[in-house]
């Protein structure tokens, strides 16, 4: 079993910054990839940003420019620093983590989400 828990999220004004954390513990080999999803009221969930083999990172369009993904792989801990803020980044933010047990056995595991509000 692989445990995620996540943190950094709350309220900040539109122009903010934040960053989550999400440390993942457990018993794990290996992780392939690490990645940051949201999902907003009466919306479908997205992707924000992953970072997998080899350091190789990708954004959705929406936050280019904003925010950075990155992690500690000593600490099996992953990153996200959220610049300028703005109202449309409200929303439930989760950790995913792929990876293995072992040699032959994968797991695809979720945080329970914590919210990020974006108000004045």
């Amino acid at each position: 079993q692989v445990q995620l828990v996540e943190s950094g999220g709350g309220l900040v004004q539109p122009g903010g910054s934040l960053r989550l954390s999400c440390a993942a513990s457990g018993s794990i080999f290996s992780i392939t990839a690490m990645g940051w999803y949201r999902q907003a009221p009466g919306k479908q969930r997205e992707l924000v940003a992953v970072i997998a083999t080899g350091g190789r990172t990708n954004y959705a369009d929406s936050v280019k420019g904003r925010f950075t993904v990155s992690r500690d792989n000593a600490k099996n801990t992953l990153y996200l620093q959220m610049n300028s803020l703005d109202r449309e980044d409200t929303a439930v933010y989760s950790c995913n983590v792929k990876g293995h047990f072992d040699s032959y056995s994968i797991f695809d595991s979720w945080g329970q989400g914590i919210q990020v509000t974006i108000s004045s």
